[in-house]
């Protein structure tokens, strides 16, 4: 499986602010780069974090896009939450309507969260004991046609990511606002590394609105 990162961070490396509300980092020509993303993935994913705090439906693409990749019946990308408890509610946006949404979850999840989003409609992929279990979850889902995904935060995730070894490639908006806040999450939150930092190679360096574009390849993929 291919798996890009994608994210927007203040100008000090911030997804959001101490209180974990959604704010606007980045602009119109920048969300447009995001939909032909999205369009070019087979699924797009978050933690259950990014669910709780921001409630995304990760359905906005741009179908012409899409259209023009893999013809005009192809399905939208799929939606993926890595919710270890199944503490997603019920009523996600995530989970209305169409696309399909896999939840990746763990044994540790309660039977009665269990039943609740297979209820709203998710599709439960189970790997891992206390929490998911990053290479099988994605190997499962790889059984189910997901060849390319797009993620999208927040922070626990995508550390947990790259720790695992599983990110590709990264792109990163820095926008022009500084958030501050020891406690405000960043690009890569969870433990941090101390050594054998993941490496990236530099693709490309592009001025957008305001901001900046960076695009990464990890190194040794």
């Amino acid at each position: 499986m291919h798996v890009v990162v994608n994210a927007a961070v203040s100008a000090d490396g911030k997804l959001s602010s101490r209180r974990r509300e959604q704010i606007t980092i980045s602009g119109e020509t920048d969300f447009a780069r995001v939909d032909r993303l999205r369009a070019e993935a087979d699924a797009v994913a978050v933690g259950v974090g990014t669910v709780l705090a921001d409630d995304p439906s990760l359905v906005r693409h741009d179908e012409a896009h899409r259209a023009d990749r893999y013809g005009p019946d192809a399905d939208p990308p799929a939606r993926v939450a890595v919710d270890s408890r199944c503490r997603a509610p019920a009523d996600a946006a995530i989970l209305a309507d169409d696309p399909e949404t896999y939840v990746l979850t763990s044994e540790a999840a309660p039977p009665d969260r269990r039943r609740a989003l297979a209820d709203a409609g998710a599709t439960l992929l189970t790997a891992g004991e206390d929490r998911v279990d990053l290479p099988a979850a994605l190997d499962d889902l790889a059984a189910e046609g997901v060849e390319h995904l797009m993620v999208e935060g927040g922070g626990e995730l995508v550390f947990s990511l790259f720790e695992a070894g599983l990110v590709d490639e990264l792109s990163v908006y820095v926008g022009n606002l500084v958030v501050g806040g020891r406690e405000a999450p960043t690009l890569a939150d969870g433990e941090g590394f101390v050594d054998e930092f993941p490496e990236l190679r530099l693709d490309g360096v592009e001025r957008v609105d305001d901001g900046v574009l960076l695009e990464w390849t990890v190194a040794g993929t």
